[in-house]
């Protein structure tokens, strides 16, 4: 099958070209990213294949219906930027790969609350300027303290065994709840008494109307003063700017995010030679108990080798006309339901 692949850097082609040897799509490598503009690219392509910054919104899909395009395969989890009920509407199949890198991301999640709490980052800094001090890196225990969780799926249960090995007590947030989480001492509670007694809050459900600014002034107000902050699902999930007053206030006492609402125009780009635009990005930057990663939570080899094989699994599914498990639908009574990750 003949498939564009949008979106595409260095280490894309290498792990979707070496997957590909047992399927033998032919494929073409994109740079650019889909959007309305670049739809065009696609002339004669039965597929195309997407990364997460890719703009698959009705306009696009129209283009690709135009141009003969029958199927879109996601080479991630999330399919916030995919307009369903357009392609439902077009005959067009999307297709997704729904758990590539669960051990990845919680890992980095992990990573993420170490650094911030040990100030490890800060300490290197210091270390190569010849700066030993240890003032200003105090840290605490995370032995004894309590982690909430919102959103238990794959990732987020894993993340739950991970601090239940520091000793951590665990507080958890779904609208499923997950057996095996409750089976390691996790406890279910309402967001509200999640937030007041939580020290490290952790994010791992999607994007979806439910979600977006989950975390706001409102939430905020109810957490504890100095509480940590982590995401790393989907930057639409934190209200950047309710979360900088609470960084002001000293209500959120560390953050760490791989992330950002506004991260298409950043991510995945080397911008060290510009002047970047982005005025909330960049005030986030100057707060000393903030951590940014640009979006590589769920970039390890193991990952790519899932993705590329799934995506093409997907692929071929289509191809040969068999019913694919990790086809998308447009659901509009289930979808507000689905809250893990």
């Amino acid at each position: 099958m003949k498939v564009a692949v949008f979106s595409t850097k260095a280490y894309d082609r290498q792990f979707l070209a070496a997957a590909n040897s047992d399927h033998q799509h032919e494929l073409v490598f994109l740079e650019p990213r889909l959007n309305r503009d670049t739809a065009i690219l696609a002339a004669g392509f039965p597929a195309v294949c997407v990364f997460v910054h890719d703009q698959v919104d009705a306009s696009t899909l129209q283009i690709l219906a135009a141009n003969n395009t029958r199927l879109v395969a996601l080479r991630c989890a999330g399919f916030n930027n995919v307009d369903l009920k357009a392609a439902a509407q077009l005959g067009i199949t999307i297709v997704r790969v729904p758990a590539y890198s669960p051990y990845g991301v919680a890992e980095h999640a992990v990573g993420l609350i170490l650094s911030l709490n040990r100030k490890i980052h800060r300490a290197h800094n210091r270390v190569r300027e010849g700066n030993f001090s240890i003032d200003g890196l105090l840290g605490f225990n995370l032995n004894g303290r309590t982690v909430g969780i919102v959103g238990t799926g794959k990732i987020g249960l894993i993340l739950g065994h991970i601090m239940k090995g520091f000793g951590c007590n665990l507080l958890a947030y779904d609208v499923y709840q997950n057996p095996e989480l409750e089976m390691i001492g996790g406890k279910y509670v309402e967001l509200p008494e999640l937030f007041a007694n939580a020290d490290i809050i952790s994010l791992h459900c999607p994007l979806i109307a439910e979600t977006h600014h989950l975390i706001n002034e409102e939430a905020i107000a109810q957490m504890k003063s100095g509480m940590m902050l982590i995401n790393t699902s989907r930057g639409g999930l934190i209200d950047t700017q309710a979360v900088i007053e609470g960084l002001k206030s000293g209500k959120i006492g560390y953050l760490g995010v791989d992330v950002y609402e506004q991260e298409s125009e950043l991510f995945f780009e080397d911008l060290s030679g510009e002047i970047i635009q982005d005025d909330i990005f960049q005030r986030l930057t100057t707060f000393p108990n903030v951590l940014i990663t640009g979006h590589q939570a769920f970039f390890t080899a193991e990952a790519l080798s899932n993705i590329a094989e799934t995506t093409f699994a997907n692929i071929t599914d289509f191809d040969n006309g068999r019913p694919c498990g990790n086809e998308i639908r447009h659901q509009p009574q289930t979808e507000a339901k689905v809250l893990v990750n």
